[in-house]
C-alpha cells in the first residue's frame, strides 16, 4: 500500500493494523463505530466511514475519492 492512499475494503482485522500507519483514510462495507476499523483510524487520526454498503463495489482501483469521517460521506473524484 502506497502512503497516502485511502484503504477501501469489505472489512477490517487486527492483522491489518499495519496499514493505517500508511493509510490517509478508511472505507468499508461492513462495520461499526465500536468495530476495530473505527477505533484505529481514530488512534492514527485518520477520517474513516464504516459500514458504507458497496464502497468495494462502487469505488474502482486507483480511483480518486474524498472521505469526511464527521459526517460520514464519501465523495467520488472527478479525473483531473
Amino acid at each position: 500500500m502506497r502512503p497516502g492512499t485511502i484503504l477501501v475494503c469489505p472489512q477490517t482485522n487486527p492483522a491489518w493494523t499495519p496499514l493505517f500507519a500508511h493509510a490517509a483514510g478508511l472505507v468499508t462495507d461492513m462495520g461499526r463505530i465500536l468495530g476495530h476499523g473505527s477505533i484505529v483510524a481514530r488512534e492514527y487520526g485518520i477520517p474513516a466511514v464504516v459500514g458504507a454498503g458497496t464502497s468495494t463495489q462502487r469505488i474502482k482501483h486507483g480511483q480518486m475519492i474524498s472521505v469526511d469521517g464527521d459526517v460520514g460521506t464519501v465523495k467520488l473524484l472527478e479525473d483531473e
